[in-house]
């Protein structure tokens, strides 16, 4: 038995295990996701007649019947809560994940799918920006440490890093909107203009709207990261195969990005899986502050109008980005650190 095969067979014994355990995650998730709202004390179908009877609408109560049992059946609400779980799935497994509620009739999948472009956009470009610049600044700083550069740099991710995202994006739209006004104070894009994402011009509005949220977020993610790897190499640059190389002679930057930061990418890694899955929730206050239309905004009016599909749509999506996430954190593992197994 060759190398090759054993390597081969290891490895498809590890993704089996680690697919059946996000799959494993994700029915939980979605189980518990169909749970909860119908936990809660209101009902969307008696809250909408609720609003249909203070208008001061004369609705016929054979009219008000007919018309709960076929809410019901459209929100997936009736029978027992078997045959709703059940009608749940199969629902799912059609993509059909109901209508909304506050924007009746478009379906909630329809609504979500609008909403996801910006978020993704936003938060996946800022998180992958703000990784690689504090994974390498940190990585610098602490291979680095007794340079001048390096106590400014940390001296500036230690004052950044507590200021919560929100603030910083509030004193980016005082500074750049108002003092010195550089950038629009709302909007994803100019008014007028329609989602054309091919159109050259709506791209370049885009980009000049969204720079402000963007660099906050930018800017306070890239304290933590830079704290983070240099708190990392700060401990492996004393390790024995680090001083082994230093001397034997091994050029620095070697040593710096195949002896020292390698190994320290780990951890890293592992904070950059959790933070890509977590972007489908949305940055809620800096998209309500700078008017981006994501997930955040759209979670903020599903909750606060009580939209059944909404919740459960975002949720769910959620839980798959998460959980897709660490699964690709997991196969990357024996890639970046050879010392992992695969078992």
């Amino acid at each position: 038995m060759t190398l090759k095969h054993v390597f081969n067979k290891s490895f498809g014994k590890y993704l089996l295990g680690r697919l059946g355990q996000t799959v494993m995650v994700i029915f939980i998730g979605i189980t518990i996701t169909f749970i909860i709202p119908r936990l809660a004390p209101t009902n969307p179908v008696e809250q909408k007649i609720n609003q249909m009877m203070v208008s001061g609408a004369n609705i016929h109560p054979e009219a008000i019947k007919q018309f709960r049992e076929a809410m019901n059946d459209l929100y997936g609400l009736k029978g027992t809560l078997l045959e709703q779980y059940l009608s749940f799935w199969g629902r799912l497994a059609k993509g059909d994940l109901g209508p909304s509620i506050f924007s009746f009739p478009l379906p909630a999948s329809q609504i979500i799918m609008k909403s996801m472009p910006w978020t993704i956009g936003l938060l996946l470009s800022t998180s992958i920006i703000s990784w690689l610049l504090g994974n390498l600044l940190g990585g610098l700083a602490g291979y680095q440490s007794g340079r001048r550069w390096t106590r400014w740099a940390e001296l500036a991710a230690n004052s950044i890093r507590p200021i919560p995202y929100y603030i910083f994006a509030f004193i980016l739209l005082i500074v750049f909107c108002f003092l010195i006004p550089l950038f629009p104070t709302l909007g994803a894009y100019d008014r007028g203009m329609q989602e054309e994402w091919l159109n050259p011009a709506f791209l370049l509005s885009v980009l000049h709207h969204t720079f402000l949220p963007a660099m906050s977020l930018v800017l306070t993610g890239i304290g933590g990261w830079l704290l983070g790897m240099r708190a990392l190499v700060s401990n492996i640059i004393s390790e024995d195969y680090v001083q082994y190389a230093e001397v034997a002679g091994v050029k620095k930057k070697t040593i710096l990005y195949q002896y020292v930061m390698r190994n320290a990418m780990l951890p890293q890694i592992t904070g950059l899986g959790l933070s890509l899955g977590g972007i489908f929730s949305g940055a809620l206050i800096t998209e309500y502050v700078f008017g981006i239309p994501g997930m955040g905004q759209l979670s903020y009016r599903a909750i606060m109008g009580f939209d059944y599909s909404l919740i459960m749509g975002i949720s769910i999506f959620s839980i798959v980005g998460v959980s897709i996430s660490v699964l690709i954190v997991d196969l990357l593992y024996p890639i970046f650190d050879p010392r992992v197994r695969l078992s």
